[in-house]
Order: structure tokens, then C-alpha cells, then sequence
């Protein structure tokens, strides 16, 4: 017979530091993807930890998870902070988008069903009926990550996930750039990608899908004031 002692064994240490770590990052994940945090942002870790109640040490394993992610970074004698970018570097960056998700994308559409198709309209159309900044970003992004939801290549889903974190940001200054105005372009070119994905023609998906991050990639380039401190 064994008595329980009252203590926590290790399995229960590591399940609850691994809750925390995991709280901290879902929040801290939040805050750099709503832009509460902006690139160039110090996060210190004795401040995270006050602030949600936790440890040190949980805080400093979601630092790492989220810096696997892309939206944290270490440098050295200085502590964590969210990356900012040269205009350059998220150029680049739009370039291995424009190649990795169209691959992303034909790798998933035998694997979409047709619940799959319905949601992808449904939240399209609540993109169209939408007016606020943030809540588009939202709806965006659960657009095309539903879009590569069917691909089963670990390193390729966790590159494009990677890639639309450290774009976040930019994503988030050139729609506030654009305004309404530009929504209809946005709208037209989801349209034609969810057709395409519909009809599984993989030539099409790959051709809009191409097209619609170029445009955003060179609309960006207009505006240089965007990528300043």
C-alpha cells in the first residue's frame, strides 16, 4: 500500500510547469500578434511573471517556444524581445511565402473535404461583412492557415506558420494602409483562391495564391515608413 504524501511527484511538476509555460506563451502570443507588443519591443521576463503570477522559469520556456515560433528573438546580455525587420528582410521573407504556401497549398487540397470548403466560405463571407482592423487579421489568417490545413509535412506547415508570425506586423501596417478601399482586392483574390480550392485545381490555387502575396509584397515596398522605428 502506498501512501500519498501530499507532495507533487515529478510527472505532476512537469505537467503543471508545462500548463504554464504554455499560458504564458498563449498570452504573450496574443499580445505580439494583436500588436499590443510591436517589433522591437523588450520583454522581460521578471515583469511577464509578476503579471500572470508564475515563476521565472516557466516564462523562460514560453520565450523559447515562441521564439521557434518567430515572434520572439534572444539577444545576447540583453533578454527577449519581438523581432523588427529591415524592409529587406520582409521582402525575402514575401518571397518564401510566395513559394512555400502555393506548395503548402496543393500538398492540402486532396485532403479538404467539403465541411472544410463550407467553413472556408463561411469565413470569408464574415471577412466581407467585416470593418475592423483587428478582426480582419484574425479572419485572414484563419482563411489561409485553413487552406494549408490539409498538408501533412510537418516542416512545411511549420515554416509558413513561422513566416506569417514574423510578418505579423507589416501585415497589420499596410491593411491599416489600405483601408477599405483596398478590401474589394483582398475579397476578389480569397474568391478566386476558394474557387479554386473547391475544384482542386492545384495550377489555379497556385497561381492566385501566388499572385494575391506578391501584390501585398510589392504594395509594401511602396511604403518605406512602415519598417521605421
Amino acid at each position: 500500500m502506498t501512501i500519498d504524501s501530499g507532495t507533487p511527484s515529478a510527472r505532476d511538476t512537469v505537467d503543471t510547469g508545462g500548463a504554464a509555460s504554455a499560458r504564458v506563451a498563449a498570452y504573450l502570443r496574443a499580445a505580439i500578434l494583436g500588436g499590443e507588443l510591436r517589433p522591437g519591443d523588450r520583454i522581460r521576463q521578471e515583469d511577464i511573471a509578476a503579471r500572470l503570477g508564475a515563476s521565472r522559469l516557466p516564462v523562460r520556456e514560453a520565450l523559447r517556444m515562441l521564439e521557434a515560433e518567430g515572434l520572439t528573438e534572444h539577444e545576447a546580455n540583453k533578454g527577449a524581445r519581438v523581432p523588427r525587420l529591415t524592409q529587406h528582410e520582409v521582402e525575402v521573407i514575401y518571397r518564401m511565402r510566395e513559394r512555400l504556401e502555393p506548395l503548402a497549398l496543393v500538398e492540402s487540397l486532396g485532403a479538404l473535404a467539403e465541411v472544410d470548403h463550407e467553413r472556408l466560405a463561411e469565413v470569408q463571407r464574415r471577412i466581407e461583412e467585416n470593418d475592423d482592423l483587428d478582426r480582419f487579421l484574425e479572419l485572414d489568417r484563419e482563411f489561409h492557415l485553413l487552406t494549408y490545413s490539409g498538408c501533412t509535412i510537418d516542416p512545411l506547415n511549420s515554416m509558413v506558420t513561422r513566416l506569417w508570425n514574423s510578418t505579423q506586423h507589416y501585415r497589420r501596417a499596410y491593411v491599416a494602409l489600405g483601408g477599405q478601399s483596398r478590401m474589394w482586392v483582398v475579397n476578389s483574390e480569397h474568391r478566386l483562391i476558394l474557387d479554386a480550392v473547391v475544384r482542386r485545381d492545384a495550377t489555379d490555387a497556385e497561381r492566385f495564391l501566388g499572385g494575391h502575396i506578391r501584390r501585398t509584397r510589392i504594395e509594401l515596398g511602396h511604403h518605406p515608413e512602415v519598417f521605421a522605428p
